[in-house]
């Protein structure tokens, strides 16, 4: 199916480039062209599809839906939503003051906003063409996993105590006319959504959607490309690939630094697991990367005392750590 990709390639890289074949360069020049593209085309194409079947789903009906939730059911389904929606680390703030606002209970609203980052349609798509099945699988799994126990302790901890004043009073404010009123009245039944809208909104959300990602993907190539072509064969497998079991907290602590999307990452990921990484460790990485970023604390920092910050963080940290060793295992390797 992807062949058309590898023969594009090797026309561009070998005929048009006239590079010379098993050169060091030429293998990263190869790299970049075969992913670049079929990413590329697997965005524009499963973006519009998927969103095709998304076009009646919004934030609003998402909030109020986990509103009403009992505390269980919300975490599965929080993480659930959070996993078929499209939003990035950077989104993290307007989203969670929208649903502390409706009255979501604080755990519920971080299992959505925990899996929302890992876990996206383009990174499945991505990992499935890429790396096959059972990763993907895999992938889902954990990060659904991680977004529900995490929405569950900090509930059992009772953290809504360290949200910043404003938004703890929200919240409560939400909570009290729920529990005054009942359910919200529904809105007026909506209208037949036509076949004409869906496509307007499957296009208008698959521009929005490459334009945002676009240059993570041959970021992401890109050094990707780079560590398959440059880092010498054998290298990272002699420093982190012989299963030591600090190489995972290290990899998760190399990836704290760094600022990605789920899709930008994939393809730096895929590279490293071609040098030799274990599958765990990659995972920890990318996890630490898209989930963990310093970008995403300093933004959260605006809704979060300092206490349930770090109780976040070091959360998420201990997770990617637990989920790499055990992923490590003969099992799961590729």
């Amino acid at each position: 199916m992807f062949e058309i990709f590898t023969h594009l390639a090797n026309w561009m890289t070998y005929q048009l480039f006239a590079m010379q074949r098993e050169t060091k360069l030429a293998d990263a020049v190869h790299f970049f062209i075969e992913d670049t593209s079929k990413i590329m085309v697997l965005l524009v194409t499963m973006i519009y599809i998927i969103a095709l079947l998304r076009a009646s789903l919004n934030v609003e009906k998402v909030r109020d839906y986990l509103a009403g939730k009992r505390r269980i059911f919300g975490y599965v389904t929080g993480s659930f939503f959070g996993a078929i929606t499209p939003f990035c680390s950077c989104s993290s703030i307007p989203v969670f003051l929208g649903f502390t606002s409706a009255g979501v209970p604080l755990g519920i609203t971080m299992a959505f906003l925990i899996t929302s980052p890992l876990i996206n349609e383009v990174a499945v798509l991505l990992l499935l063409s890429l790396l096959g099945w059972k990763f993907t699988i895999m992938y889902v799994v954990i990060g659904m996993l991680i977004g529900i126990l995490s929405g569950w302790l900090l509930d059992v901890i009772r953290a809504d105590r360290w949200l910043q004043p404003f938004a703890a009073k929200a919240m409560q404010k939400a909570q009290a006319q729920l529990s005054n009123n009942g359910n919200r009245e529904q809105n007026a039944a909506d209208s037949t959504i036509t076949l004409s809208y869906r496509h307007q909104f499957a296009k208008q959300e698959m521009v929005e959607i490459v334009g945002r990602v676009w240059k993570w993907v041959f970021i992401g190539v890109g050094i990707g490309a780079g560590l398959h072509g440059f880092v010498p064969d054998g290298w990272i497998d002699a420093h982190l690939g012989s299963g030591q079991w600090w190489s995972v907290p290290a990899s998760v602590l190399i990836g704290i630094p760094l600022y990605s999307n789920a899709t930008g990452v994939i393809p730096i990921m895929e590279s490293l697991l071609r040098n030799g990484l274990p599958i765990g460790t990659a995972l920890a990485f990318c996890m630490s990367t898209v989930a963990a970023s310093v970008p995403e604390f300093v933004m959260l920092k605006q809704v979060m005392q300092w206490r349930l910050l770090g109780l976040l963080f070091g959360l998420l940290l201990t997770a990617f750590t637990v989920m790499g060793w055990i992923f490590n295992l003969p099992f799961w390797q590729i």
